[in-house]
């Protein structure tokens, strides 16, 4: 019997719904570092593991292409024919996140160059330039076999595309390929040099271009380098990683239209403009990896989870990575105590994951990550993560209408844009700020208060949200500035901080004083940058319309309020600590009549809200002291 889907949920990934019978379950198969009696016990442990659901091939490249041209799947449709017998769905990778060491050797110039020269060889993974066509043409040439091959197998599912784009060094490339691209991406950008030198403000230090030709990429360089520069190459770095997975999507939607297309994006970071790429996702895919020794590890998952919940409009997504124990890549590598994945897990599903996968199904002997946990360990099924993966995957199947439900709406929005977290780290500011950190501390108050909240971007259709929050919109365009103002003129509360307005979408000031774009609708002139030794931030403001609700030691305004048509814009022209920024906001929201997921919960504990085909609410609740997960009806 076919799951019901809510209508929100799109039509393309009926293919993989209709496989599923309750939210999917399992992890990353990797068959081909194992022999065949421990694949036998692999599919009777998925069974009882209640697995539902495996990627596999993430990094096959090498087995089944051991020469050029020279294909080889008979060891995977064992595997394939040996899964769909057993009724387990496959998220079949293309292979290519990781190239053959024949490719390379091959061809050199495949291989990524660092910003010093420095270049990038096989032994590790993703050793690959985004910009090399050769790469391109021995990927898509294997998607087009895979495709070909698997189109109509009964376990097929769903597509996935690479793995972690943007995860490693590789994303930016400065070898003689990529410099090429990027010239060829500037001049689509700019059409002419005389623009290109306006946008980067090249008359400061004598860097003004005659031709494209004379066009670096942004590579070590004795000072601080072009701000503009760099802006635009973090895009073109995103564009091209882009159009390695496009190429590659291309090949899958012609040779097998029915089958939705995935790729798992790293812990929310600022490598790739993800509110770009969404819209080439049939279902967002993400790698959840929160580190045991933070202590607010739980709220940065939170936000996390409603980053990637918030790249396709609220559209469910799929956890396809976590650990289930330790992970092998930090200093300090400290296991998740008893409960944790599981409530870690349930906080996914909270947020709108339709999956629970990890990575990966067995831990391996050898490699690089033999010490990252597996839902099998090296102790095999007589072990408590074993015990811990068997019990979670019979809790998820006792809730089939989770499966196709989708998140309620917030009344809440946090505005997040890439290009603004590019140029707010760039260097050369008045102090060091990070936009995630930021981020965090403007979406605790609303996780502590279990008030949802979603992510969106700049161009979201903000009309049916109370209220906005803008972390350090840093650089914003005027049409953009346009658009907030506007909002709270007609009836928005708008909450934003410090140093925010400052510069355009080419980090150039914009005039006319700070924050220019943003004076109508804050009420108020920041007149100086005040950062502290301590890592404290202070602002020199004038009131010019706006109240001031808190003052500065120095008795000048550092939180304001203004009204502005039916709206109201606060600004924090300060860095508040959590229990401020808790009580102010908590202020903000009454006033703007945004109200928790439940009423009168227990502290430490949230919930969120999904909506099931029929319309029933489904609340789950979270308490990250205890462990304890609650699922109510109704």
């Amino acid at each position: 019997m076919t799951a019901p889907r809510h209508p929100a949920v799109p039509s393309r990934l009926a293919h993989l719904y209709d496989r599923l019978r309750s939210p999917g379950y399992g992890g990353d198969y990797n068959p081909e570092q194992w022999g065949p009696d421990v694949h036998a016990e692999d599919i009777r442990l998925m069974r009882e593991a209640g697995v539902s659901l495996v990627t596999l091939g993430i990094f096959a490249w090498a087995r089944s292409e051991p020469a050029p041209g020279a294909y080889d799947f008979g060891w995977l449709d064992v595997h394939m024919d040996r899964l769909a017998d057993a009724g387990i769905a496959v998220s079949l990778a293309t292979m290519t996140a990781s190239p053959p060491p024949w490719l390379p050797a091959r061809h050199p110039e495949t291989l990524p160059v660092l910003e010093d020269g420095t270049t990038l060889y096989p032994g590790a993974r993703q050793h690959w330039c985004p910009s090399s066509p050769v790469h391109r043409e021995h990927a898509t040439r294997l998607v087009g076999e895979l495709a070909g091959h698997y189109a109509d197998h009964p376990a097929l599912a769903l597509w996935h595309i690479g793995n972690e784009f943007g995860c490693h060094p590789a994303r930016h490339c400065h070898c003689p390929v990529s410099t090429l691209a990027f010239r060829r991406w500037l001049r689509a950008r700019y059409g002419t040099v005389d623009a290109l030198n306006e946008a980067w403000s090249t008359d400061f230090w004598s860097q003004r271009y005659t031709d494209f030709d004379q066009i670096l990429t942004p590579r070590t360089a004795p000072s601080f380098r072009n701000p503009g520069q760099r802006l635009d190459y973090q895009r073109f770095s995103s564009d091209e990683l882009l159009a390695c997975y496009l190429a590659e999507r291309e090949v899958l939607d012609r040779l097998t239209p029915h089958v939705p297309v995935t790729t798992n994006f790293v812990p929310v970071a600022k490598t790739l403009d993800l509110f770009s790429w969404a819209p080439h996702l049939d279902v967002i895919s993400y790698d959840s990896y929160p580190d045991p020794h933070d202590p607010a590890a739980f709220q940065r998952t939170a936000f996390s989870f409603d980053v990637m919940r918030g790249l396709r409009a609220g559209q469910p997504w799929l956890l396809l990575e976590q650990a289930p124990g330790a992970v092998n890549w930090r200093r300090r590598n400290g296991r998740k105590p008893p409960g944790r994945m599981r409530l870690e897990s349930w906080q996914a599903v909270a947020h709108g994951a339709d999956a629970v996968l990890f990575f990966q199904w067995r831990a391996s002997r050898g490699g690089a990550e033999k010490f990252h946990s597996a839902m099998v360990p090296h102790g095999g099924p007589g072990t408590r993560i074993f015990r811990d993966v068997a019990a979670l995957g019979a809790e998820l199947a006792a809730h089939p209408d989770l499966l196709g439900s989708v998140p309620r709406r917030a009344d809440t929005a946090l505005l997040l844009d890439w290009p603004n977290w590019w140029a707010l780290e760039l260097d050369a500011h008045p102090a060091d700020l990070g936009l995630l950190d930021t981020a965090l501390a403007h979406h605790r108050p609303f996780h502590d208060a279990s008030v949802a909240t979603d992510v969106v971007p700049v161009t979201a259709d903000l009309t049916d949200y109370r209220l906005l929050v803008v972390p350090n919109l840093y650089s914003v365009s005027t049409a953009t500035a346009r658009r907030l103002t506007e909002y709270v003129r007609a009836g928005g509360t708008l909450v934003m901080s410090f140093f925010s307005g400052i510069t355009d979408e080419h980090d150039r000031v914009h005039l006319g004083g700070y924050p220019a774009p943003f004076r109508e609708l804050l009420g108020i002139e920041v007149e100086e940058f005040d950062p502290g030794p301590d890592g404290s931030w202070a602002e020199e403001i004038r009131l010019a319309g706006a109240e001031a609700v808190e003052t500065s030691g120095a008795g000048t305004p550092a939180v304001t309020r203004h009204v502005l048509g039916a709206g109201v814009a606060w600004y924090l022209g300060i860095r508040l600590g959590p229990a401020a920024m808790r009580t102010l906001m908590d202020r903000v929201r009454a006033e703007a009549g945004v109200e928790p997921v439940l009423p009168d919960l227990p502290d430490g504990t949230y919930a969120r809200t999904r909506v099931t085909a029929d319309g029933t609410p489904v609340h789950i609740l979270l308490t990250e002291r205890t462990g304890e997960v609650a699922v109510r009806r109704g």
